[in-house]
C-alpha cells in the first residue's frame, strides 16, 4: 500500500433513487486536494453547503448514518464512504442534488466501479494514519453491541452478528486486507427483516426500495395484506419466499452476505473518524449507533493524543529561519513580534519558537508581582507562526499584511511564565486558497501542551 494520499483522476456521475425518500438522485464524485478528506456537497441548496464526513456531525442512526451541519443533512452516508476507504482513497468531493445518495443495489459495488472508472491518482502528500498501540473499546450496554480496536500491522475488520432469529442465525465475516474489499465486501447488499419492512411501509419511510436493492428475510408469516402491500411497493405482480427464507428475485452472493454487509457498514461508519486506522477492528453485533459512537470516541482520542504529542527538537541546532529572516517575511516588529525562530517549514505545517523573558513589556502590568504571559498573546504568537507558513507561498512577502479572520476552540492548559521556551506547531486543516489559511495550532512549554486553537487568517497586499 502506498504511503501517499490518493484521490480520483476525474469526475464521474451516478444516478439512482434514495432508498428512504424515493427521489431521483444525481451524485458526482470529484477529485479533492490533499488533506481534504471526504466531503459531501449539497448542490441542490443555495450556496452548495458542504458537510465534512466527520463523526461529530452524526445526528441519527435509525435507518443509516445521517449527518447534519448547520441544518443541512446527508442521509445514508455509509455505503459511498465504505467504497472510498475500500479503494484506498483519502480525498473525495461527493456532490449530490438531494439529501441521500442513490441506493443502487444496496451495496457499495456501483460506487466502487465508478471510482475505478474515474481512476485513482496518487497525490504529493503523505497519508495521516493512526497507529493503534493499545486496546480501545466501546460497548452499548443496552444492546450488548461492542467494538474493540487492537494493534495490528494493517487495517483489518471482523464482524460477528447474531440476530436471534432462526432464519438468519449467527454469522461472521472478516476482511484481512483492505485491498480485498472490492472482491470480498463491496457487493454485499443491505438487508432487512419482514417485520421492519412492514413498519417502514406503514409509515411511508421506504419509497425507493425494490427487490433489487435489499435482501428481505422473512422472519414471520407472510399475510395476504402484507403480500399485497409488498407487491404495490415493489411494483411486482407476484412475490414468493425462497426456501432459504428470503423474498424472491434475489440470489445471495455469499451465505454470510448479511455479516459482510455489516462489515461494509463498519468501514463506512469508521471513515467518519477522519484518519486512516492501522489496527484490527472486532465488531460484535455492530450497528450504526455503536459504530458511530465508537467513531466519536476514537476521533476524540486521536485528537487528544495528537494534541499532547509534544514535538521534540534540538534547539542548539541552527534554525531554519532566524529573527532577521523572520522580519524579512512578517510585517510585525518589536514589541509585537512574538516569534524568534522557525525550526521547520513545509507546504502544510510550520514549527516556531519564542523565548519568553522577564524583559517582555506585557509583564509590567500582567501581573505586578506575578508575571504571566497573556493568553491572547499566546494565540497571537501562534498566528504569527502560521503567518510565516502563508507568506512563504508568495514571492514578495514584504508586500503583504496578515489579518485574523476567525479563532475557534481556544483552550489554555498551563500558565506561561518568564524563562519558558514556547514551541508552536501550526498545521493546515485545508489547503491555502486565495491567501486564506485554516490551521490547527498548538503551543508547548516544559514538555506540556499550554495552548491550542483553530485559526483562520488571510494575507492581503499592502495598499
Amino acid at each position: 500500500m502506498s504511503n501517499k494520499q490518493k484521490t480520483i483522476k476525474s469526475p464521474i456521475t451516478l444516478t439512482g433513487v434514495g432508498l428512504h425518500t424515493g427521489n431521483k438522485v444525481t451524485m458526482t464524485l470529484k477529485p479533492a486536494p490533499i488533506n481534504h478528506g471526504f466531503t459531501f456537497v449539497r448542490v441542490d441548496l443555495e450556496g452548495s453547503p458542504m458537510i465534512e464526513a466527520k463523526a461529530e456531525y452524526v445526528v441519527n442512526t435509525q435507518r443509516g448514518t445521517n449527518l447534519e451541519k448547520n441544518g443541512v443533512q446527508i442521509q445514508t452516508s455509509e455505503h459511498i464512504l465504505a467504497a472510498a476507504v475500500g479503494l484506498d482513497i483519502d480525498n473525495l468531493l461527493i456532490e449530490i442534488d438531494a439529501s441521500e445518495p442513490p441506493i443502487m443495489d444496496g451495496s457499495s459495488k456501483y460506487f466502487v466501479e465508478a471510482i475505478v472508472r474515474a481512476g485513482i491518482e496518487v497525490q504529493d502528500a503523505d497519508i495521516e494514519e493512526y497507529v493503534v498501540k493499545e486496546i480501545i473499546s466501546y460497548k452499548d450496554e443496552a444492546t450488548g453491541s461492542e467494538i474493540i480496536l487492537m494493534p495490528s500491522d494493517q487495517y483489518q475488520v471482523t464482524t460477528m452478528v447474531d440476530f436471534g432469529t432462526k432464519i438468519l442465525g449467527t454469522q461472521n465475516a472478516t476482511l484481512e486486507n483492505i485491498s480485498d474489499f472490492k472482491e470480498e465486501i463491496a457487493a454485499a447488499r443491505t438487508f432487512s427483516f419482514l417485520h421492519e419492512i412492514e413498519m417502514l411501509l406503514e409509515n411511508d419511510l421506504i419509497k425507493g426500495g425494490d427487490l433489487n436493492n435489499a435482501i428481505v428475510y422473512v422472519d414471520k408469516e407472510l399475510s395476504d395484506a402484507t403480500m399485497q402491500r409488498l407487491k404495490k411497493a415493489f411494483n411486482k405482480d407476484n412475490i414468493t419466499v425462497k426456501p432459504n427464507g428470503i423474498l424472491d428475485n434475489l440470489t445471495l452472493h455469499w451465505a454470510n452476505e448479511a455479516a459482510r454487509h455489516k462489515l461494509l457498514d463498519v468501514i463506512g461508519d469508521l471513515a467518519l473518524v477522519g484518519t486512516r486506522i492501522r489496527g484490527k477492528v472486532i465488531a460484535n453485533k455492530p450497528g450504526h449507533l455503536v459504530n458511530t459512537q465508537f467513531a466519536k470516541k476514537l476521533a476524540k482520542l486521536i485528537k487528544a493524543e495528537k494534541r499532547n504529542n509534544v514535538p521534540q527538537f534540538d534547539l542548539s541546532e541552527p534554525p531554519l529561519l532566524d529573527i532577521h529572516q523572520i522580519m524579512d517575511i512578517l510585517p510585525h516588529r518589536p514589541p509585537f513580534l512574538l516569534v524568534d525562530r522557525i525550526i521547520e517549514l513545509s507546504d502544510k505545517h510550520v514549527v516556531g519558537m519564542k523565548n519568553v523573558t522577564m524583559n517582555e513589556d506585557f509583564f509590567v502590568g500582567h501581573f505586578p508581582g506575578a508575571p504571566v504571559m497573556p493568553g491572547v498573546l499566546q494565540v497571537e504568537a501562534m498566528a504569527q507562526c502560521g503567518g510565516i507558513l502563508v507568506l512563504s507561498t508568495v514571492p514578495d512577502p514584504e508586500n503583504y499584511l496578515t489579518y485574523f479572520m476567525k479563532i475557534d476552540n481556544v483552550k489554555f492548559k498551563q500558565k506561561v511564565l518568564p524563562g519558558d521556551t514556547l514551541i508552536f506547531k501550526c498545521e493546515l486543516l485545508t489547503p491555502i486558497r486565495r491567501g486564506i489559511a485554516h490551521m490547527q495550532a498548538y503551543g508547548y512549554a516544559n514538555n506540556k501542551l499550554v495552548v491550542e486553537a483553530e485559526l483562520m487568517a488571510q494575507i492581503s497586499k499592502r495598499k
